[in-house]
């Protein structure tokens, strides 16, 4: 990867200009600096906050460089999804489509298969390891507190349908007494999770190959979602990617309360 200027996404004014157009002439340097190009693939970043115009300079001039693969930086950063969804399909829609395209920071999964569905083929987070430092395991219907009570008596694995060595070996109930007191409790969520993101991934390739990728989204929505309070910022990035998932959402009423909910949890 080159070096770039990351500021906050939340950060407005000259500051995020200045580290937009820093950030390009560091990829001149990069290059001109890459002594290895027939053993590496140097990755420029397209920066430029929240602001489209920004993004769409860094964006046109990254390109202009015929790099080997580009990533879209300064995301994940506390910004709203409705900014993050519309500056991933901006980039994306402006970057060759045969080469690699790298979004970084993104790992929550319901994000993950938000990206994937505008092509960019590189995701890599620390996501599913920090959120289990914290006792927190990933499952269809979205995230399992297991530090929470009423985790002590629960003899079920994480996941009745999870495959993975822990589920089949470990209860919850176990683990909470584990992730309270021992490293040990850590590890093996964090063991689960990494399963849990390498099946979702498996599971996304097979949809795209097998072309029912539209159907795999619905089918995920109506997991994590069982009430189709489907948040609006989702269903409005699947509308204009052409996927209908008008059969898993409710009316829009209660999406704001949701995604305040859903937003408290992951922090």
């Amino acid at each position: 990867m080159a070096l770039d200027d990351v500021v906050k996404t939340t950060i407005t004014g000259p500051r995020v200009e200045e580290a937009m157009y820093r950030t390009l002439r560091w990829i001149d340097r990069c290059i001109a600096a890459h002594s290895r190009p027939r053993d590496q693939n140097l990755f420029g970043i397209v920066q430029g906050g929240l602001d489209p115009i920004l993004r769409d300079i860094c964006v046109k001039g990254m390109v202009e460089r015929n790099l080997p693969g580009y990533a879209i930086g300064g995301l994940s950063g506390g910004e709203d999804k409705n900014s993050f969804w519309r500056v991933v399909a901006q980039c994306t829609a402006a970057l060759p489509e045969d080469k690699p395209r790298y979004v970084m920071g993104v790992g929550y999964p319901l994000d993950i298969v938000f990206v994937v569905l505008w092509a960019l083929t590189c995701i890599l987070c620390v996501y599913p390891t920090r959120t289990a430092r914290f006792g927190t395991a990933l499952v269809p219907e979205g995230v399992l507190k297991l530090k929470h009570r009423e985790m002590a008596d629960d003899t079920r694995p994480i996941d009745p349908n999870c495959p993975c060595m822990v589920c089949k070996n470990y209860t919850r109930a176990y683990i909470h007494c584990l992730v309270t007191k021992d490293a040990m409790g850590s590890q093996l969520v964090s063991y689960h999770n990494l399963y849990y993101m390498m099946q979702l991934s498996r599971d996304l390739h097979s949809s795209i190959i097998e072309g029912r990728f539209p159907k795999f989204v619905c089918d995920f929505l109506r997991k994590m979602f069982p009430k189709g309070d489907v948040p609006e910022w989702v269903c409005n990035a699947m509308e204009v990617a052409g996927i209908d998932i008008s059969s898993c959402c409710a009316p829009f009423s209660s999406h704001q309360e949701h995604d305040s909910k859903n937003e408290s949890e992951t922090k």
